[in-house]
C-alpha cells in the first residue's frame, strides 16, 4: 500500500496485492516431512532472515505483528519470503511502548502476552514477536509448534508454566540453530534480544553473500514439491474464507434430516436411515423438535467457534442437524418469550450425554457473550472440575457420571450470560470404598496421586510411592505403574489445578481439599484385628499404627482420638454414657462410613463453592430478574452383570426422566386434544407411571419398604427381599428361583436383575457421632466447616447465604482460631445436626432429590436430546442394529415420530398468542382482542397451514413456532430500522435547533461586545482630544505673548532667518514635546499658523518671524504649483515625516468613523503643504544633531543649503 500524489485528481491510495504461489512455509515443511525430507538449515536461516527484515521494518515504525507463525510467512515461486497478515497488529505510541491485550494464536503466543489475560498490570513490547519467531523456527524444523496436540486453552495454561520449548531432536540440528531458538525463547522478555540483535546472530549472518543462491535453492524446492504434490485448480476456483458444515448434496439430505418427513414410518426404516447417516458421520438427526445423537466414539471437527457462528439465530432447516441447533433453539425461545428453558439429555451409560452437555454449555456461552470474559471462562471450566470429582471409569464407560447434575445458566433479560448454578444429586459415595471388577474409583484420586508423585510431594501427604492405597488398588496390580508412567494423569492434574485457579478457589482451599483426599486414601489403609481374651472376643484394635498416624496427621486430628472413635462407640441409656467396643466388622464399617462422609461432603462443598463464585453480580442483574437455561446430565440407564443398590437408584431416576418425556410428548398433548375439542388421532405409547408408583408410593412402595426394614436392628438382606416379594405384587417385579438374595424389575429399557447383598447397610449410611466430634475438632479449617454445616433433605451440604471468600470466613466463631479454642461441649452437644442419625436414609435422600430435580425441570420449556449408543465395544463407525433397536424401543422413538407427524406439539392460549404475534397482522398502535378472529388473522397473514384452533388455544406443528419467530424477528427488524431513521431525523432536527440557538447567542454576545468595545474606544479618543486641545490652547496662548523678530529679505528673494533667544526656543521645544498626544490636531491647523514663501518657507509667527505683506502672500499663492488629481503623493523622507503622516491619518480615521469619509480631493491639508514637502527632500533634511528647531517646522533652502550650516 502506498500513496500516489496527483495534482489533477488529488491524492490516491494504492493497494498492491502480490500472489504468492509458493504457499506458506508450513505447507512446504509438512509436504517435505510427508516425503521423509526436511528443509536445509541454510534455507531455514534464509526464511528466518526474510522474516526478521520484515519485523525490523515494523518495529522501526513502532508496530508489532503479534501473529508471527508459519502460515503467515508466504513464499513466491521465485523463492521470495513475504511476512503477511496484519489483522491483529498494533501500533505502539511513543509515550507508552507497551500493550496489555492478549491477542494472537495460542501456540505461538509469548508468556507475557498470555499473562495479560489474567494480570491486569502486565504488559509486553515488540519482543513478543521474537518469541513467536522462535516457535516458528521450531515449526520449520519439526513441522508443528510445541503443544500442537493439546487444546488451545490448555496451551495457554502450559506456556507460561513450562520451560522454554526446544526442537524434538536438537541433536539432529546444528548448534547455531539451537542457540538461535534458545535466544528467541527466553521467557523474561526484558532479557530477550530484539530483532536487530538477532540479525547479527551467527545462524542468520551465515546467509550474507548467499541470498541469491539460497533464493534459487528455495525456488527449486518449491518447484519439486509442486510436481510431487500437484494442486488441481479449476477455472472457477474461489477462495473460501469460511468453510461451513456443508453437505455436498444439500437437497438430498434436507428431507432426511428429519425423520418426520419420511413417508414410510416403521422401525426398520428408521434404523436404516440412522445407520446410513452414521456411516457418513452425520451423527445428529431430528425427530421434529427432538434431537437424536449417536455417539461417534471419535473426535469430530464440527464443534469449533466457526460452527457456533453458523448455528446462531438462523432457521433450523438452513443447516444440518447439530447439538448447537438445540442449544440455539432453547436460547432463542428464552430471549423471545422471556421464559426459562430446560434441555433434558437422556440415554444409557456410554451414549455421550456428558459430552453433549459440554457442547451445549459451550454454545450457550458463545450465544450469551458478556463483557466479562473471565465469567465465560469459569463456566466452561466448571464441568471439567465437577466431573473429575464425580465421574469414574466403569465397565462400559471410561468417563461415566456417578452423580446427577443439573446446571442452570443464568442470563440477563437481554440474553447475556451472568452466572451459573449447579445442583448435584445422588453421588455414588460407595465407589470410594469399593469398586466392582474392571472399574475404578473417582478420577480425582488418580489425578492427585500422579500430580503429587511428579511434584515429589507424596511424603508430605503421607502417601506411599510403591504400594497403592487400598481404595484405588485393583486386581491387576498395575495402578502405581499407570499413575507414574501415564502422562494423561499428570496432565489432568495440571488441568484440575488450572480449573481451581480460573474458577476462583484460593490456594489454601485447594491445599485443604488435597489433604482431605489424601486423608481418605490413608484411612482406607487402616486395618483392624480382633483382641481375644477370656471374657471378650469381639473387641478390635489397630495392629499397624503407621496408617492410623498417617491419616490423623493429614487430617490434623489426634491419632489416639481417631483410634478410639473407630474401635468404640458411646451409648447413652438412662442418662448414663456407656462406651462399647466395636467388632472388627463394625470398626471397618465405621472406617468406610467416615471415608464416604468425607468425600461426599467435600464434593458438596466444592459444588457450593462454585455456586458462590459464579453467582450473578447484583450490580448487573439480580437472579430473580434474569432467565435460566437448565441442562440435565444424569447417569444413564445401567444393566451390569451384578447390579446393586446404586444401579437401582440410577434406573429409578431414569424411569422418572422417561416419565417426564412421556408426559410432555404424549400425555399432556393428547389430554389437551380432548379438552379443546380437537379431532386428532391418539398415539399409543408405553406409560411407565405404574412402575414409578411401585417405586415411590407410600407406604407399600419399594423405597418405603426399604426404609421400613432399615429401621429394624435385626433386619437382614434376606428379610428385605422377602418383604419385597410379599408386598410388591405386580407385573413389574419378580423373584428368580434359586437365587435367594436377588429380585428383578421390568424397566422401560428392559429387565434388570438386582443383588440385595448389603442393600440395608448402604441405605442406612450411618456415621457415628464420635467421628463427627473428632472431625469437628480438626485443625484443618475446611474439615471443620464440612462437619459444621447441616445437611439438606437431599443429603447435600446446605448452601451458606453469605458470600464465602475464604474457607475460614464461613466457620463458626469458635473454630476460627484453630483447635485450641474449640468448645468441646458445644461440639458434642449437637453432633446429629450434620449426620443422618435422625432417620434419614439414602432412599429418603433419593426421593427428595427426585422431587427437587423435577421442581426445577417443570418450570422451563423442555427440549429433548436422546443419546444413542451404537455399539457396546466403543468402536468408531460400528453400528449394531440390535443394540440401537433396543434403545429406540425403550425410548419410544417410533411413537415420538408418529405423534410429531400427526400431532401439535405447541399449544398456545389465544391471549398469549395475540400478545406475542400481533405485530404480524396488526399495526403497532392497535390493541386486538384475544379472540379466534385475531388469531386467524395472524395465522393467515403469516401464510401457515395445518394449524388448528381449539376452544382457548392455538394448536401448531413443531415447525410453526420457528416460522412465526423468524417472521416476528423480521418485522421487529424493520421496526428497528424505522425507529433508527426516525430517531436520526429527530436528532438531526434537535441538533439544528440547538446549533441555531447557539449561533444566535454568539451573535448577541458579539454585538454586545462590539458595542462595549466601541464605547470604550470612543471614550478613550474623547479623552485624548480633550487633553490635546488643552495643550494646543496652552501653546497658542503662550506663543502670542512673545515678540516677533524682524525678518530681513534680500533683493534676490532669499530670506535670511534669525533664531530667537535660546530660552525662547527651548521653551517652545519643550512645550511641543509635551503636547505629542495632540500632534494630529495641531498638524491639522498648520495651514493657518504657518505661511511659506515660494522659495523659502517662513517661520511661524510664534518663532518671531516677520509677517509678510498681503501682496507677497498673494504672489506666493499664485506662484505655487497646485498638485493635480491622481498625482502621486510626495515621498516621505525622514522619520519625522512618517510620524507626522501616521498621526494625521489617525485623526482622519477617527473623523471618518463618525461621519462619511471625504474624497481624496477634499483633503486640503496635504494639498496646502506642497512647498513644505518640497523642503523635506533627502538632501535638505535637517540633521539629527540640530535640536534647536521645533520638530513641526523644518526651515531649509531650496538650493541645498542646510539650516545647520547657517
Amino acid at each position: 500500500m502506498f500513496y500516489k500524489a496527483d495534482h489533477c485528481v488529488g491524492g490516491q491510495l494504492w493497494l498492491v496485492l502480490e500472489l504468492c504461489n509458493g504457499g506458506s512455509v508450513t505447507e512446504l515443511v509438512k509436504s517435505l516431512l510427508r516425503c521423509n525430507q526436511r528443509l536445509d538449515e541454510a534455507v531455514i536461516s534464509y526464511i528466518l532472515h526474510g522474516a526478521l527484515l520484515g519485523l525490523q521494518h515494523l518495529h522501526n515504525n513502532q508496530i508489532i505483528h503479534r501473529d508471527v507463525k508459519g502460515n503467515n510467512i508466504l513464499l513466491t515461486t521465485e523463492g521470495g519470503v513475504k511476512l503477511v497478515d496484519f489483522g491483529v497488529s498494533a501500533q505502539l505510541t511513543s509515550t507508552r511502548l507497551r500493550r496489555n491485550t492478549s491477542v494472537g494464536t495460542p501456540f505461538w503466543m509469548a508468556p507475557e502476552v498470555i499473562a495479560c489475560e489474567q494480570q491486569y498490570d502486565s504488559s509486553y513490547d515488540a519482543r513478543c514477536d521474537v518469541w513467536s519467531l522462535g516457535i516458528t523456527a521450531i515449526e520449520l524444523g519439526d513441522g508443528d509448534p510445541p503443544l500442537f496436540d493439546m487444546h488451545p486453552v490448555k496451551t495457554l495454561f502450559k506456556i507460561p508454566r513450562n520451560p522454554p520449548p526446544t526442537l524434538l531432536h536438537p541433536e539432529k540440528w546444528c548448534e547455531e540453530f539451537n542457540h538461535f531458538i534458545s535466544q528467541c525463547l527466553i521467557k523474561d522478555f526484558e532479557k530477550r534480544p530484539s530483532v536487530t540483535h538477532l540479525l547479527d546472530h551467527p545462524f542468520i549472518k551465515g546467509v550474507h553473500g548467499k541470498l541469491l543462491f539460497l533464493q534459487k535453492q528455495l525456488a527449486k524446492v518449491l518447484q519439486d514439491q509442486k510436481h510431487l504434490n500437484p494442486v488441481v485448480k479449476t477455472r472457477h476456483e474461489r477462495m473460501h474464507t469460511k468453510r461451513p458444515y456443508h453437505v455436498e448434496d444439500a437437497e438430498k439430505y434436507c428431507l432426511e434430516d428429519d425423520l418426520v418427513n419420511m413417508e414410510v414410518l416403521d422401525e426398520d426404516t428408521i434404523i436404516h436411515q440412522l445407520q446410513k447417516r452414521y456411516v457418513d458421520l452425520l451423527i445428529y438427526t431430528y425427530v421434529g423438535d427432538i434431537l437424536i445423537a449417536l455417539n461417534p466414539f471419535q473426535n469430530l471437527s464440527i464443534y469449533s467457534p466457526q460452527f457456533s457462528r453458523l448455528y446462531h439465530g438462523v432457521k433450523r432447516a438452513s443447516n444440518p442437524p447439530h447439538i448447537f441447533a438445540s442449544a440455539d433453539a432453547a436460547y432463542q425461545c428464552m430471549v423471545t418469550f422471556s421464559k426459562d428453558q430446560c434441555i433434558v439429555i437422556s440415554g444409557e451409560s456410554g451414549s455421550g450425554k456428558t459430552e453433549s452437555a459440554h457442547l451445549i454449555v459451550q454454545h450457550l456461552t458463545f450465544l450469551g457473550k458478556a463483557d466479562n470474559q473471565t465469567l465465560r471462562e469459569k463456566i466452561l471450566q466448571v464441568n471439567s472440575l465437577v466431573e473429575a470429582f464425580g465421574n469414574a471409569c466403569t465397565a462400559i464407560n471410561d468417563n461415566s457420571s456417578r452423580f446427577g447434575k443439573y446446571l442452570e445458566m443464568m442470563f440477563t433479560p437481554t440474553g447475556a450470560v451472568m452466572g451459573a448454578r449447579i445442583s448435584e444429586y445422588l453421588l455414588e459415595k460407595s465407589r470410594v470404598i469399593k469398586q466392582a471388577a474392571g472399574e475404578k474409583n473417582f478420577h480425582i484420586f488418580y489425578y492427585i496421586y500422579a500430580g503429587l508423585y511428579h511434584q515429589k510431594k507424596l511424603s508430605e501427604f503421607r502417601l506411599p510411592e510403591e504400594k497403592p492405597p487400598r481404595y484405588i488398588a485393583d486386581e491387576t496390580g498395575r495402578v502405581m505403574h499407570d499413575i507414574t508412567s501415564k502422562e494423561s494423569y499428570r496432565r489432568q492434574f495440571e488441568a484440575i489445578q488450572h480449573c481451581f485457579r480460573i474458577i476462583g478457589f484460593t490456594d489454601k482451599e485447594v491445599h485443604s481439599a488435597y489433604r482431605i483426599l489424601a486423608g481418605i486414601l490413608n484411612i482406607g489403609n487402616i486395618e483392624f484385628a480382633a483382641i481375644s481374651s477370656q471374657h471378650q472376643t469381639d473387641k478390635s484394635e489397630v495392629p499397624n499404627a503407621e496408617a492410623l498416624e498417617n491419616a490423623a496427621s493429614v487430617l490434623c486430628i489426634s491419632p489416639e482420638e481417631l483410634q478410639e472413635a473407630l474401635t468404640s462407640h458411646c451409648v447413652v441409656t438412662r442418662g448414663e454414657t456407656i462406651i462399647r467396643a466395636n467388632t472388627v466388622d463394625r470398626a471397618s464399617d465405621v472406617r468406610d462410613a467416615m471415608s464416604k462422609a468425607l468425600y461426599g461432603r467435600l464434593f458438596s462443598w466444592i459444588v457450593n463453592r462454585i455456586n458462590t463464585l459464579l453467582q450473578p453480580d447484583k450490580n448487573i442483574c439480580t437472579a430473580d430478574d434474569g432467565m435460566n437455561v437448565g441442562i440435565l446430565d444424569i447417569f444413564g440407564f445401567e444393566n451390569f452383570q451384578r447390579n446393586s443398590f446404586e444401579q437401582l437408584c440410577i434406573n429409578i431416576a431414569n424411569e422418572q426422566i422417561q416419565y417426564y418425556f412421556n408426559q410432555h410428548v404424549f400425555a399432556l398433548e393428547q389430554m389437551e386434544y380432548q379438552n379443546e375439542g380437537i379431532d386428532a388421532t391418539l398415539v399409543e405409547y408405553e406409560d411407565n407411571r405404574p412402575l414409578l408408583d411401585m417405586f415411590l408410593q407410600k407406604p407399600l412402595g419399594l423405597l418405603a419398604l426399604l426404609d421400613e426394614e432399615s429401621r429394624f436392628p435385626q433386619a437382614t438382606d434376606q428379610t428385605l427381599v422377602d418383604k419385597f416379594e410379599d408386598n410388591l405384587r405386580c407385573k413389574y417385579f419378580w423373584r428368580p428361583k434359586g437365587m435367594e438374595l436377588c429380585f428383578g424389575i421390568q424397566h422401560y429399557a428392559g429387565k434388570v436383575l438386582y443383588d440385595a447383598s448389603g442393600v440395608l447397610e448402604k441405605n442406612r449410611d450411618t456415621l457415628p457421632a464420635d467421628v463427627v466430634v473428632i472431625l469437628r475438632a480438626s485443625e484443618n479449617q475446611l474439615l471443620q466447616q464440612l462437619f459444621s454445616i447441616p445437611l439438606t433433605k437431599t443429603g447435600n451440604l446446605a448452601q451458606t447465604k453469605a458470600r464465602i471468600t475464604a474457607a475460614s470466613r464461613s466457620l463458626p466463631p469458635h473454630f476460627s482460631s484453630g483447635r485450641l479454642k474449640v468448645d468441646t461441649l458445644e461440639v458434642i452437644r449437637h453432633p446429629e445436626e450434620t449426620t443422618n442419625m435422625k432417620g434419614q436414609t439414602m432412599a429418603s435422600y433419593f426421593r427428595y432429590s427426585l422431587m427437587d430435580l423435577l421442581s426445577k425441570m417443570v418450570v422451563g420449556q423442555p427440549h429433548f436430546v436422546r443419546c444413542i449408543k451404537p455399539n457396546d465395544d466403543r468402536t468408531a463407525l460400528k453400528f449394531s442394529t440390535d443394540k440401537v433397536r433396543a434403545q429406540l424401543r425403550s425410548t419410544g422413538i417410533l411413537e415420538t415420530v408418529s405423534i410429531r407427524q400427526q400431532g401439535y406439539s405447541h399449544r398456545i392460549l389465544f391471549e398469549e398468542f395475540v400478545k406475542r404475534y400481533y405485530y404480524l397482522a396488526f399495526r403497532a398502535h392497535q390493541t386486538p382482542l384475544a379472540s379466534k378472529e385475531s388469531c386467524i388473522a395472524i395465522l393467515e397473514k403469516s401464510r401457515l397451514d395445518h394449524w388448528l384452533l381449539g376452544k382457548t388455544k392455538v394448536f401448531l406443528k413443531y415447525y410453526h413456532v420457528e416460522q412465526l419467530n423468524l417472521l416476528l424477528r423480521e418485522v421487529i427488524g424493520r421496526v428497528v430500522v424505522l425507529q433508527a431513521y426516525a430517531k436520526g431525523w429527530l436528532g438531526a432536527r434537535r441538533y439544528r435547533r440547538v446549533r441555531e440557538k447557539r449561533e444566535k447567542g454568539a451573535v448577541a454576545i458579539q454585538s454586545a461586545w462590539r458595542g462595549y468595545d466601541a464605547r470604550r474606544k470612543f471614550k478613550k479618543i474623547s479623552n485624548r482630544r480633550s487633553e490635546s486641545a488643552v495643550h494646543i490652547h496652552a501653546v497658542l496662548r503662550s506663543s502670542g505673548d512673545h515678540k516677533s523678530i524682524p525678518q530681513a529679505e534680500s533683493s534676490n528673494g532669499h530670506a535670511e532667518t534669525s533664531s530667537t533667544s535660546p530660552v525662547t526656543e527651548k521653551n517652545w521645544h519643550s512645550q511641543a514635546q509635551s503636547s505629542s498626544k495632540g500632534c494630529d490636531v495641531f498638524a491639522g491647523h498648520s495651514n493657518k499658523i504657518c505661511h511659506a514663501a515660494p522659495d523659502c518657507p517662513g517661520l511661524s509667527p510664534s518663532r518671531g518671524a516677520p509677517a509678510k505683506s498681503d501682496s507677497e502672500n498673494g504672489l506666493a499663492q499664485k506662484q505655487r504649483t497646485p498638485r493635480r488629481r491622481c498625482q502621486e503623493p510626495k515621498m516621505l523622507s525622514s522619520p519625522e515625516d512618517t510620524m507626522y503622516y501616521n498621526q494625521l491619518n489617525g485623526t482622519l480615521e477617527y473623523q471618518g468613523s463618525k461621519r462619511k469619509p471625504r474624497k481624496l480631493g477634499q483633503i486640503k491639508v496635504l494639498d496646502g503643504e506642497d512647498e513644505y514637502y518640497k523642503s523635506l527632500s533627502p538632501v535638505d533634511s535637517i540633521p539629527e544633531e540640530d535640536n534647536s528647531v521645533h520638530p513641526f517646522f523644518f526651515p531649509s533652502s531650496s538650493k541645498g543649503a542646510s539650516f545647520a550650516q547657517h
